[in-house]
């Protein structure tokens, strides 16, 4: 999508996205290319504006246009721009082999969704102790709760793991991460705070309502958006 396209569909929202703050330039972000950062901001800054919501702390960013095998989680501390956390996560069994490249709010698609997130309580189950998640884009991820995407970790989550299979391991759609920082991470970003979810895909970032006047980063090899789109 062009950038006066969204520009045009950001002038027509609801509301205008907030102002990011100015906590992205002379900073070590790990990785996190600043123009991905800056639509997870306003991304946040939209959903917290149309709700009268206080702004959370922190805004965890996953960005899935990175292979498996790359850190690609990152959990900012938005008050001073710093990154707290910087981890592999890994994708949806329907979402593609190191490359997620499809993406699904459908039940049984065993794939990950994009967008934005709300992270709400805790719990143990299968996967160990989990956070659930709320998706807050209709479409695109408001089924996560039914669906049973949550946060958890997962042993096909580590470095050795990669380095034998060339890949993580694949959930059934959610976020897992390694095993000995799941239950610290999910303690730091449970109730209430925000995720965001990226990848260029062409279905989410035409139809997102949370996807504001700015041109969407391509991939980090510059190749552009990626096939497939929510269904």
């Amino acid at each position: 999508m062009a950038a006066s396209a969204l520009a045009s569909r950001g002038a027509a929202g609801a509301a205008p996205a907030a102002e990011p703050p100015a906590l992205i330039e002379h900073r070590d972000l790990e990785g996190l290319r600043p123009e991905l950062l800056a639509l997870a901001e306003s991304a946040a800054d939209r959903y917290l504006a149309a709700h009268a919501v206080a702004r959370p702390r922190l805004l965890t960013v996953i960005d899935y246009s990175l292979p498996s095998t790359a850190p690609r989680l990152w959990l900012i501390d938005r008050t001073d721009g710093r990154v707290l956390r910087h981890l592999l996560v890994a994708h949806g069994r329907g979402s593609g082999e190191n490359i997620a490249s499809r993406f699904s709010n459908r039940d049984g698609s065993l794939a990950s969704s994009l967008g934005l997130f709300l992270t709400e309580e805790t719990y143990v189950g299968k996967n160990g102790y989990s956070l659930r998640l709320r998706g807050l884009e209709p479409g695109i991820n408001d089924r996560a709760r039914d669906r049973a995407i949550v946060l958890h970790g997962a042993p096909y989550v580590s470095p050795e793991f990669a380095r034998v299979h060339g890949r993580l391991g694949r959930s059934w759609g959610c976020p897992a991460v390694e095993l000995e920082v799941a239950h610290p991470l999910i303690d730091q970003i449970r109730d209430g705070s925000l995720l965001f979810v990226y990848a260029p895909d062409p279905g989410w970032l035409e139809s997102s309502s949370f996807v504001v006047a700015t041109t969407p980063p391509p991939g980090p090899d510059g190749a552009g958006r990626l096939a497939g789109s929510p269904d």
